[in-house]
Parts: C-alpha cells; sequence; structure tokens
C-alpha cells in the first residue's frame, strides 16, 4: 500500500540507482562534512579577525540579529557540499534532488499558503498568551525592516537541511533499499540525534530529539507522497518561521524574534508542556499539508 502511495518518491530516487553503492554514500557524507568544516571554519575566522582576535559572544548563541542571520545563511554551506558529493559520486545536479522545479514550486507555495491559513487560525483562537506575558525582543519597526533578509535566512538553513536529510540521504537509501522503514528511518534518527544536547536539564534533550525525530518522519512522508522536496521545505520553514522570528527562547538564536517566550531552557516544566503542543501543532500542520496536496 504505501509503494502506490509513494510511487511519485522514484522521480527523485531513479537518477541514483545507477550508483546506488553504499559506499558512495559514505563518501559522500564525508564530503559534505568536509565542505561544511572548510567553509564554517574560514568564516569563523573572519568573525574572529573582526572581533579583534576574539570570537564574539553573540556568534555562537544568534541572540543579535547579525548572528543569527550569519549562523542561518551559513547552511548554505550544506547546500554546497551536498551539491559536490552528488555530483562526484552519483554524477547528478542539485536539481535531481530538489525535483521538478516548477512541481516543487507549485507544491512549495500550497503548503505554504496552507500553513500560513493554519497559522493565522491559531493565533486568533484562545488561548491568547502562553500563560505569562511575551517578553518583547526587537521593535516593531526593527523586525519589520529585517524581516525580508531574517526569511531568506531561515529559507537557506531550512532548505538545506531538506536537501541532505530529505534529499540526498533519503533517495540516496532509497536507491539501495526497498523499504521505508530504512530510507525514512535512518534519516530521520540521523536528524534526530543532531538535535540532540547534553547541556539541556532532565529529559528536556530526549524530549528535543523525538520531536526532532518525529518532524522527520513527516517531512519525509510528504517527500516520498510528492515527488519534491517543496512540501517538507514549507513545513519547515513554518516551524522554524515561528520560532525563529516570532517567539523565541531568550538567549538561544533569538536574535531575529519579535518576542520572546516567558520561560528558558531551564524552565524545564514549562518548555516540556509546550514542546508536547508544539509536537500537535506539527502534526496538524503534516495533515494540512496532506489536504491541500491530495496525498
Amino acid at each position: 500500500m504505501l509503494e502506490a502511495q509513494y510511487a511519485a518518491h522514484e522521480e527523485l530516487v531513479a537518477p541514483v540507482r545507477p550508483r546506488a553503492a553504499l559506499w558512495r554514500l559514505l563518501l559522500g557524507v564525508l564530503v559534505v562534512g568536509a565542505v561544511v568544516f572548510t567553509l564554517n571554519a574560514s568564516t569563523l575566522m573572519v568573525w574572529t579577525r573582526i572581533g579583534g582576535g576574539v570570537l564574539p559572544d553573540d556568534v555562537m548563541t544568534g541572540s543579535s540579529p547579525s548572528a543569527l542571520l550569519i549562523l542561518l545563511a551559513n547552511f548554505a554551506f550544506v547546500t554546497v557540499g551536498t551539491a559536490i558529493a552528488a555530483r562526484l559520486l552519483q554524477q547528478r545536479g542539485l536539481a535531481s534532488i530538489l525535483g521538478p522545479f516548477r512541481l516543487l514550486w507549485r507544491q512549495f507555495w500550497m503548503v505554504s499558503v496552507a500553513l500560513a491559513c493554519l497559522g493565522t487560525a491559531l493565533l486568533l483562537l484562545p488561548p491568547y498568551d502562553m500563560g505569562e506575558p511575551l517578553e518583547p525582543n526587537l521593535s516593531f519597526g526593527h523586525w519589520l525592516a529585517l524581516l525580508p533578509l531574517s526569511l531568506l535566512a531561515v529559507l537557506i538553513q531550512t532548505s538545506a537541511e531538506e536537501i541532505l536529510f530529505r534529499g540526498y540521504l533519503q533517495q540516496s537509501l532509497a536507491a539501495r533499499f526497498r523499504s521505508p522503514v530504512i530510507w525514512i528511518g535512518l534519516p530521520s534518527a540521523l536528524f534526530a540525534v543532531g538535535h540532540y544536547s547534553t547541556e539541556l536539564p532532565g529529559n528536556t534533550g530526549l524530549m528535543i530529539t523525538a520531536w526532532a525525530g518525529l518532524f522527520g518522519l513527516l517531512a519525509a512522508d510528504l517527500t516520498a507522497r510528492s515527488g519534491t522536496l517543496g512540501p517538507a521545505i514549507a513545513l519547515h520553514f513554518f516551524n522554524n518561521v515561528i520560532a525563529l522570528l516570532f517567539v523565541a527562547l531568550p538567549d538561544s538564536l533569538d536574535g531575529l524574534a519579535l518576542y520572546n517566550a516567558p520561560y528558558d531552557m531551564d524552565d524545564t516544566g514549562l518548555l516540556q508542556a509546550w514542546l508536547v503542543v508544539d509536537l500537535a501543532l506539527m502534526v496538524v500542520a503534516w495533515l494540512a499539508a496532506r489536504l491541500v496536496l491530495r496525498r
């Protein structure tokens, strides 16, 4: 049954089949890592020189607009690395990872509009706060002036992660293994592990990891149903726009946010409660995407 529902995925997988050996995938991952490491190291070197030999504190936390814009824009290095790996080891270009451009663009906008309507409806419905008043971060004028750059930076970041996980990794594994348990499950597990942090108190780190794992499964499902990365990028973009540009956690990638949440990473009870709400919202967003795609 899943094979029929995922038939569109074959359009993305077919170009990989002639070069589906696992050693190509593993070497490709190393190529991506090497490119990302080299380009990130070069960027940090520039930042250190700008800071007079000291790396500014806000660079890694993204607690200022310029720092977060650069952190998000640096995800373009992931796209560059993935494109190089695909060309060297699979003899294909970035377009074959993304899917047919016109279809991708149409699906991206269909899902984006649906999720924007969903977000607006949730904003207009109670409850109208998060238990405590939101804390202002940027002034509205400053936030609005930065918004075009902020949206572009978030799009760069979200599309890069989708190109790597739901694109390169998922397609390469699907070309080698028939079972979706492998080609959906493994990239989703890697995506989840990439979000784990030992610095978070209690079991918050595990909850965030589980959240990321579920997101990976839902995004992979949309990709397999639609035959392009457009819906997955739209879902990821919707989630990160809310979390980075509207209501962010204090001192944690909040440089571009209009508001800060009334709690931080140390408030485990509130954070975990809202993570559950966010999980539910993510599932609803996935269902909304499937509804507009009719898949």
